[in-house]
């Protein structure tokens, strides 16, 4: 009967409760010796008013006062006090006689603090002839439990989640927001802030404590956690005082065992305070943390939180701002933001935010502002990022002029770098004389200087030099390189060089280190993992190249000109290499488009040849020729340096053959095969392009062409390498040469570099190589319609034929060229395709030696 009435009452009540109103159920007249404590909030009043209808109902009379010194207490009545911490010694001590007798049937309900001697006396004495019981926050379960209560609530799991986070499980608390969610509307969405009306109710609760004990509550409210001596100072208490000032507060209701407030506390306490204190309270506080070297970014976030940023002096803003520079530049930049908005002039630092945030707009139109007004260090710091900036927008040289003006360490590095990009070998790497900001060497300044280092070998000196100078460069950023910033990052510029160089494994490495270290902030992040997407192209992963390409633009700002540029060639490579020509033709324009956005330079001369290799496949390589003199021009000027051109005169080759320009592909292996002995990759390119060309004239050499297809797959180019075996099978009326470059097609297409060969009977992936008859002209318009998609029906509807044939057609292409399934079969048909469209209808080449 009493589980009824509990549940009638609307009580959510832990298992004590139960058990103690269960055993008055029982037995209304039986002993009761009761202590109940709890803070303000958690259930004392509640769980007194339920026992005094038990008792009542039972016929039993109740008191529910404290009885005066020398007043008679009749032993038949339930004596039921309330906030028993508020009575005086005398009434205390009424009570303690009370239980001393033994006769009386007593409960008593107390807040933990403040505890008089008597009162603990009291408390005890009931613990010894009854039970104490502590009154603690609902679980998460019992939160459910209580707004399963309410119709209007149900027992929606987000609003269980809601109002138990924001509460931390106080009862008083649950009841009142549990009251105010059900006079709204929930269905619409998400709940995410608590209603002002239930935020209003704790107006009165906060009102009644002492002025030290609100100060108290706004500091929390505003720091979080603080250290007992800056409370102290805050309150002007002593640290004995402090305490009693947290022990009342938690007492209250307000402050949890954690020392935290709840989010629905913390929002009341900033919201309902006045201006005046919290401001006050606010500017405090930071006063004390800057004096003893702590951070305010904390303290700041928590009044983002809360909505009352505007409160905070300008002080903390630009310190809390300097703080979140490395870590969160964007918010770095808001801060800065706000403080200027109250009246702080905006400083270097702010346009230096924006740019590590990416936010390259903001960064220039501060830095331009700077230059023209800023004082001679604001002026300095100002053109390093207005540089940087100009730099990735592909303003290589009103860059190097900023970068000169500027005269740091870093600086003059960087102007080297951009230099070198646009073919000027004239800059120095060395800082001038008596550098004007006596800028220590840090480990910016020498990263720099070893980018410029090793960007200077890259065109003069040997490759292995250039790789670890820049490998160097990028590992001295690795530590703390978050705030750097850089108009290309070391980790970019070696994992370029590795890709030139044939070492994909290096570059792999230096990127994700680079990644993993926040290296140059969000600014140098898209670069990095473009980066990461290139070699994935070059390897012949094209999902997961894809799939890299997609994680570039997921914070939806635009990509600027020089990453746009490498986007567009890797979606337009992507497309090559799966013979999508939909895909190709599609993206066309808009690679024409990031062409012409950036200037050409060293750094985007491997873009640049990828879409030359699309343009000819489209037929359209005359609009990107222009470009593409302007590269070969900028490699004259700089001596024709192998490391650079050797990938340029690769991908020309290509174009070549697809444009049936035999000449210039003869032009480019000659080339090639001059600067063979610069590089083991330099040497494995040359040989790859000797035998390409002497594949396409029919001369076919497999011992050779398996060679080169290997070592083009041993250097990262293994899609290349196993096209080049795939082409050879084609065109060689030798079965069993055939057959061996068949198989080296496949094994080089289905495993990565340097790992094992599949076993016989792996599900792989097959590359190009059909039987020695080929495929006829009808099984060739097949194939196309097959790779468009269309069905049978579709197929036999173009070609005047019916779906049968075309099903006789698809079975017995499959039988010819050995795909032991469907997947395999559209693999190699991709492939065949896409060799009949580019290689001249199929025709040899005319014979010609090539030296």
């Amino acid at each position: 009967m009493i589980m009824n009435d509990i549940a009638e009452s609307g009580l959510t009540l832990d298992r004590g409760p139960r058990v103690l109103l269960d055993a008055v159920g029982q037995d209304p007249a039986g002993p009761l010796s009761v202590g109940i404590a709890g803070p303000g909030g958690h259930g004392k009043t509640a769980l007194l008013t339920e026992l005094a209808r038990v008792h009542q109902r039972a016929g039993i009379a109740v008191r529910t006062i404290a009885p005066q010194p020398g007043e008679a207490v009749d032993p038949d009545t339930v004596v039921l006090v309330d906030d028993a911490h508020l009575l005086d010694d005398a009434r205390v001590e009424v009570l303690l006689r009370l239980v001393a007798t033994r006769r009386h049937r007593l409960v008593v309900a107390h807040r933990p603090w403040p505890r008089s001697a008597a009162l603990s006396e009291l408390v005890d004495a009931l613990r010894r002839d009854g039970q104490a019981m502590l009154l603690t926050p609902f679980t998460r379960e019992q939160t459910a439990a209580y707004l399963a209560g309410t119709p209007e609530l149900g027992r929606r799991d987000d609003l269980v989640d809601f109002v138990h986070t924001q509460t931390g499980g106080v009862p008083r608390d649950v009841e009142r927001l549990a009251r105010g969610l059900a006079g709204t509307d929930t269905r619409t969405g998400a709940v995410v802030n608590p209603p002002r009306s239930v935020v209003a109710e704790f107006g009165p609760d906060l009102d009644v404590q002492p002025t030290a004990v609100q100060r108290l509550l706004l500091a929390v409210a505003a720091g979080g956690t603080l250290p007992v001596s800056m409370l102290g100072a805050l309150v002007d208490r002593e640290p004995a005082a402090v305490d009693d000032l947290i022990a009342t507060t938690r007492a209250a209701g307000l402050l949890g065992a954690d020392g935290r407030l709840t989010p629905i506390v913390r929002r009341a306490v900033t919201t309902l305070s006045p201006t005046t204190e919290r401001n006050a309270v606010c500017r405090r506080l930071t006063e004390l943390q800057l004096a003893r070297g702590g951070v305010v970014l904390p303290l700041v976030r928590s009044l983002l939180a809360v909505g009352a940023l505007s409160d905070c002096p300008v002080t903390t803003l630009t310190a809390a701002a300097n703080e979140a520079l490395a870590d969160e530049p964007a918010f770095a930049a808001e801060l800065f933001a706000a403080a200027t908005a109250a009246g702080h002039p905006a400083g270097a630092k702010q346009a230096l935010a924006a740019a590590l945030a990416g936010n390259l707009d903001d960064a220039l139109r501060l830095a331009d502002r700077l230059l023209a007004t800023a004082a001679p260090p604001d002026r300095r710091e100002a053109a390093v990022v207005a540089a940087t900036a100009l730099a990735h927008r592909g303003h290589v040289g009103r860059s190097v002029e900023l970068y000169r003006w500027a005269g740091t360490a870093s600086a003059t590095s960087f102007a080297t770098v951009g230099a070198i990009a646009t073919g000027d070998l004239g800059v120095t790497a060395e800082p001038p004389p008596g550098d004007p900001t006596g800028e220590p060497s840090t480990m910016h300044a020498s990263a720099a200087r070893l980018t410029a280092t090793g960007v200077r070998d890259s065109v003069s000196g040997p490759p292995t030099a250039a790789l670890s100078a820049l490998v160097q460069a990028a590992a001295l950023l690795e530590p703390d390189g978050r705030a750097a910033l850089l108009p290309d990052s070391p980790a970019a510029l070696a994992a370029l060089t590795a890709v030139h160089c044939g070492e994909l494994e290096i570059a792999e490495r230096v990127l994700h280190r680079a990644l993993a270290g926040g290296v140059g902030g969000p600014l140098m992040a898209r670069r990095h993992r473009l980066l990461q997407a290139w070699i994935l192209m070059v390897r012949g992963e094209t999902h997961a190249a894809t799939e890299r390409l997609a994680t570039v633009t997921l914070d939806g700002r635009q990509l600027e000109s020089r990453d746009l540029l490498f986007a567009a060639a890797i979606r337009m490579g992507v497309s090559r290499r799966n013979s999508d020509l939909g895909a190709l033709k599609r993206g066309w324009g808009q690679a024409l488009e990031a062409v012409v956005r950036h200037p050409v330079d060293l750094f985007t001369l491997l873009p640049l040849g990828e879409l030359a290799i699309a343009g000819a496949r489209l037929g359209d390589l005359a609009r990107l020729e222009p470009y593409l003199i302007q590269g070969r021009a900028l490699l004259s000027r700089l001596g024709d340096p192998p490391l650079w051109s050797v990938p340029l005169r690769w991908s020309g080759l290509h174009a070549a053959i697809l444009t049936a320009e035999p000449a210039t592909a003869d032009e480019h292996v000659t080339a090639l095969l001059a600067a063979a002995d610069h590089s083991r990759y330099a040497a494995v390119v040359a040989a790859a392009a000797q035998s390409w060309v002497e594949v396409l004239r029919g001369d076919v050499d497999p011992i050779r062409v398996e060679a080169a297809a290997r070592g083009l797959h041993d250097t990262g180019l293994c899609w290349d390498g196993a096209r080049l075996a795939g082409q050879a099978a084609i065109r060689t009326a030798d079965r069993r040469a055939m057959t061996t470059l068949l198989e080296c097609a496949r094994a080089l297409q289905g495993r990565p570099s340097g790992g094992p060969a599949p076993a016989t009977g792996a599900s792989t992936t097959r590359v190009a190589g059909p039987t020695q008859q080929g495929l006829s002209d009808r099984e060739y318009e097949v194939a196309e319609l097959v790779l468009a998609g269309l069905t049978y029906r579709e197929i036999g509807d173009r070609l005047f034929i019916s779906a049968k044939t075309v099903e006789h057609h698809v079975a017995r292409m499959r039988n010819r060229l050995n795909c032991a399934n469907r997947t395999e079969l559209l693999a190699l048909l991709r492939t065949l395709v896409a060799d009949r469209a580019s290689d001249t209808a199929g025709q040899p080449w005319p014979q010609r030696a090539v030296r």
